[in-house]
């Protein structure tokens, strides 16, 4: 299924759904981030997804992490949470989803790095090589958000 992120598109769809949903930032030792390449956009994004029933929005985080790096990890903070109602995803299948997502830092207990059939690559990357990535606006926010060492949550 493929998905168009419309941000601030006034000529966007109107969403006809709402998704809790989790991005994490997972690092390395040397301070690089994880970052898996999408199949349906070819964007370069942080490790995340939607919440199943039954699951808690944290537990969502962790088990997104898994299933889309290999990696295990432990939630140690949350940068934001973001649901700007101008930021909708269109999807092939009709839905348009508006965004709603809680991003978190991690610490790295364990796995090994490999990307799911969501993917197409997986990568640690520095700051530097971030800046070079084609990725979507509300991703860049997300890491410029945990760069800036927040005393807060970003609320938005």
């Amino acid at each position: 299924m493929s998905r168009i992120d419309h941000f601030n598109n006034p000529d966007a769809p109107k969403a006809n759904s709402v998704v809790p949903s989790t991005t994490a930032i997972v690092t390395d030792p040397d301070g690089r981030i994880v970052l898996i390449r999408r199949k349906d956009n070819d964007l370069w994004a942080l490790p995340g997804g939607g919440m199943e029933l039954g699951e808690s929005i944290e537990d969502c985080a962790i088990r997104e992490v898994k299933e889309e790096t290999g990696l295990e990890v432990q939630l140690t903070g949350l940068i934001g949470v973001y649901t700007n109602p101008h930021h909708v995803i269109e999807y092939s299948d009709g839905e348009v989803r508006q965004q709603f997502s809680l991003c978190y830092t991690t610490t790295l207990t364990g796995g090994e790095l490999k990307f799911d059939d969501e993917s197409t690559d997986i990568i640690w990357a520095t700051a530097e090589q971030i800046e070079t990535l084609t990725m979507h606006p509300s991703m860049r926010l997300r890491i410029t958000h945990y760069q800036e060492h927040r005393p807060t949550p970003y609320l938005g």
